[in-house]
């Protein structure tokens, strides 16, 4: 099977797609590795540093979807057919990929299948499932601060589970699990006036 990257960089560089796409275009380049692919496409603007302001939220709601159709043991997701034929400008698109393909070209040279029953098996795919929902909710969230490291977390954990690669996807866990200390911080910081998580801790552990 081809690599992600390249495909994404046949389709939207090399040959002459239209002038808006959607995710309906992105979904013929998937085949069986759909949920893995779907959550990398979809984080990817939030997980770069590239200017892409407005798609947090819309596709935060999509992952969160598809999380939850991942933890019920969907084979094929489902996705609302307006999302689907939302057109997006090729030129935004075009932008974040420039940006991402070569990050998906390094993880591709170190990808292979190992731990495989991480993004196989039922426990597993909960346990990923999981993590990206709750990623996807501090996604949803409009505070600067809560979208990267959440979306990051997506990102890798979906890139391995899409290479059925555990040790990427175990990986990304990692990150999802920074990426939820940090937003936890963030919105403690709002609620108590500035304190961060870890002072409140300290607060709790009486120091």
């Amino acid at each position: 099977m081809a690599r992600l990257s390249s495909e994404l960089q046949r389709f939207f560089f090399e040959e002459e797609p239209p002038s808006q796409v959607n995710l309906a275009d992105f979904l013929l380049l998937a085949k069986e590795r759909i949920f893995g692919f779907l959550f990398v496409i979809l984080s990817l603007p939030s997980a770069l540093p590239v200017p892409a302001p407005g798609y947090s939220v819309p596709f935060g709601i999509l992952i969160f979807l598809l999380a939850i159709q991942l933890i019920v043991g969907s084979k094929t997701p489902w996705l609302p057919q307006r999302m689907l034929n939302h057109p997006i400008k090729l030129e935004t698109v075009q932008k974040v990929l420039k940006a991402g393909i070569p990050w998906l070209r390094r993880i591709e040279a170190i990808a292979r299948p190992r731990l495989v029953y991480i993004c196989t098996t039922l426990p597993g795919r909960v346990t990923l499932g999981s993590a990206i929902s709750l990623m996807a909710i501090s996604m949803m969230i409009p505070i600067p601060g809560t979208n990267t490291l959440p979306a990051m977390g997506i990102f890798v954990t979906g890139f391995g589970l899409m290479e059925d690669d555990g040790a990427i996807s175990l990986g990304g866990l990692v990150l999802c699990v920074m990426g939820g200390i940090l937003t936890t911080s963030i919105l403690m910081a709002l609620m108590w006036g500035g304190s961060s998580l870890l002072d409140v801790i300290k607060t709790w552990l009486g120091r």
